[in-house]
C-alpha cells in the first residue's frame, strides 16, 4: 500500500492501520523513546483491547539513575 492520502491527524485522533507488514507490534521498538501504541482486535463489530498503549513511565521503568 503506497501513497494513501490522509487528513492531517490531530492529537487524540485514532488511526487504524490494517496492513503493517514488519511494522507490527511483534517488531516494534522504542526508537527515539516513542511509546508503542495499543493493539485492538476487532471481530464482528466488537473491539477487544489486547495490549494497552505504553506510557512514558513504561519507557523509563528499567532506566537507572547515574550518580
Amino acid at each position: 500500500i503506497k501513497d494513501i492520502p490522509l487528513a492531517d491527524p490531530q492529537p487524540g485522533d485514532i488511526l487504524a492501520v490494517f496492513t503493517t507488514g514488519a511494522y507490527h507490534y511483534s517488531m516494534a521498538s522504542n526508537y527515539n523513546r516513542f511509546p508503542r501504541p495499543s493493539v485492538v482486535f476487532v471481530k464482528d463489530g466488537k473491539a477487544k483491547l489486547v495490549v494497552r498503549r505504553e506510557t512514558y513511565d513504561d519507557l523509563l521503568r528499567c532506566d537507572q539513575a547515574i550518580d
